[in-house]
């Protein structure tokens, strides 16, 4: 015990401990790291940006995405890009206590351009949120319509829905798309070049729409008709008096 009083006081007496007499006598404190403060792998905290099992609020690094994003993995049309028309925008307005209260109903066509078109209808307090909605709906609803060499129809076609009729007519290259309004879009959604068409009746976007695609959905290929009846497509084409051989080039570009 001596000695160690003894050289207690000799510390003491040292230049350094005069200056700093807090060094000697106060104990050092050591903090524990924490976990996952700063970047410890695994470990949990508030801001654990560098360990895969920690994260926070925004970068969850276990779950692979934060809350805006929740990685989703694609688009709902599979990446692929749609060609959108808004056709129609319908206000009404509804007198209540205080003022009108406006809504607005959008008709929009979508399709891909290479014979698959749909429409769909959206009705919401905003002009964007109802377009929102009608497109979606017309992603849901799109059908598929066999196209001759890609840009026109196999056959003439009539449709009708309500007090709208519309007749659709094949047309060679060069004629491009007959049509007006609502018709239009949609074969400019579905990738037809040439076309006529006539409009008979209402001209109410919503009727015409509907007996448009009323037309289309009766339209068949010579692939389609051929299998259902069990003959070849060479057959079928060769009945109108070509050739064999200008049966078989016929049917040999028919690619759907």
């Amino acid at each position: 015990m001596a000695d160690e009083t003894n050289n207690a006081e000799a510390v003491a007496e040292t230049p350094i401990a005069a200056e700093h007499p807090q060094s000697i006598e106060a104990p050092v404190e050591v903090r524990e790291p924490r976990g996952g403060n700063r970047g410890g792998g695994g470990g949990g905290g508030q801001r654990g940006r560098g360990g895969p099992g920690g994260g926070n609020d925004r970068n969850r690094g276990g779950r692979g995405g934060n809350d805006r994003n929740r990685g989703r993995g694609g688009d709902d049309d599979g990446g692929e890009e749609l060609i959108e028309k808004l056709v129609h925008i319908n206000r009404v307005s509804k007198t209540v206590k205080g003022g009108k209260r406006f809504g607005f109903a959008a008709l929009v066509v979508v399709g891909d351009g290479k014979g698959r078109a749909g429409f769909g209808k959206g009705k919401a307090r905003e002009v964007p949120e109802a377009i929102t909605k009608a497109t979606a709906a017309a992603k849901r609803a799109m059908v598929r319509v066999p196209l001759k060499e890609g840009r026109t129809l196999h056959h003439d076609g009539k449709g009708r829905f309500g007090a709208g009729k519309v007749n659709l007519r094949t047309a060679p290259a060069g004629t491009g798309i007959i049509a007006g309004g609502p018709m239009r879009a949609v074969f400019e959604s579905l990738g037809v070049a040439d076309v006529v068409t006539k409009s008979v009746g209402s001209s109410n976007p919503y009727n015409m729409i509907r007996a448009t695609f009323d037309a289309l959905t009766e339209q068949t290929s010579p692939k389609s008709v051929a299998q259902r009846r069990g003959k070849k497509v060479a057959d079928l084409l060769g009945r109108g008096g070509a050739s064999v051989a200008e049966a078989e080039a016929a049917a040999d570009a028919i690619t759907e």
